[in-house]
């Protein structure tokens, strides 16, 4: 139990820390646009793959803290578990902020906050500062604020967990949404379809084939696609809704 206790920041700092990510990559590269992950790098023409390859390494991060949480969940029904939870979340929220202002904005250069600003580093600087030292700041604040009694000041451990969690998956859904206007998505067919079934659905919904691998299936439509056809022939799901591998079609825009 007690080795279980000792664990459970370090699943709020692997899920706030894919979180200050997923918040990046929503907000900045999907809604706002106002950078890619290597907007600056020289040579690079498929801005949107990094992106999709970015948000696939924050669900990976996200997955890992999910895992740590759920083989700690005794240690939540500690007095304070809640609070010490929620604040490990938001200073792994924050450290993501400094590592990526720090290693993304300064040192390797390969994108800045607001590319098109007459000064970027009030942007990186702001950003820095609202994103990545408050959070951090006010984490560790909230994780001592028990004091010496720890009696059961904050949320419940398992409120706390379940907020974490709806939030992660809630985030998830939103980056694995394809970019918008892209002729491209993922489709994954049952274990039992042939590949030459595959094809043959894929063709019939007015696609054509961009590569597979194990069942995964990257696919350009043409105009118009008719999506709703794959279903009764043996496709499991289309990124083109919020679940699935909708991250992954990212990765095949042009």
């Amino acid at each position: 139990m007690a080795r279980a206790a000792t664990s459970l920041p370090w699943s709020g700092y692997l899920i706030g820390f894919a979180l200050g990510g997923f918040f990046d990559g929503i907000l900045l590269h999907q809604i706002l646009q106002w950078h890619h992950l290597l907007s600056l790098v020289d040579g690079v023409t498929d801005q949107i793959l990094f992106d999709g390859l970015f948000h696939a390494l924050m669900y990976a991060v996200a997955a890992i803290g999910l895992v740590a949480l759920f083989r700690t969940r005794r240690s939540l029904a500690r007095p304070g578990s809640g609070r010490r939870l929620l604040a490990a979340a938001l200073i792994g929220a924050g450290v993501w902020h400094v590592a990526d202002g720090i290693v993304s904005h300064w040192v390797l250069g390969i994108h800045r906050i607001k590319l098109d600003s007459a000064n970027p580093l009030a942007w990186d600087l702001g950003w820095f500062v609202a994103f990545g030292i408050i959070p951090i700041v006010a984490g560790r604040l909230l994780y001592r604020g028990g004091g010496g009694n720890d009696g059961g000041s904050g949320p419940r451990g398992g409120i706390a967990a379940l907020g974490l969690t709806a939030t992660a998956l809630i985030c998830g859904a939103w980056a694995a949404r394809a970019p918008a206007g892209s002729e491209t998505m993922i489709v994954l067919f049952g274990p039992g379809t042939s590949q030459g079934a595959a094809v043959n659905a894929i063709r019939a919904a007015n696609g054509s084939v961009l590569w597979q691998s194990r069942g995964l299936w990257a696919v350009r439509w043409n105009d118009p696609a008719r999506v709703d056809t794959l279903y009764p022939r043996g496709a499991l799901f289309v990124s083109s809704s919020l679940v699935g591998a909708g991250c992954l079609a990212w990765t095949t825009a042009e």
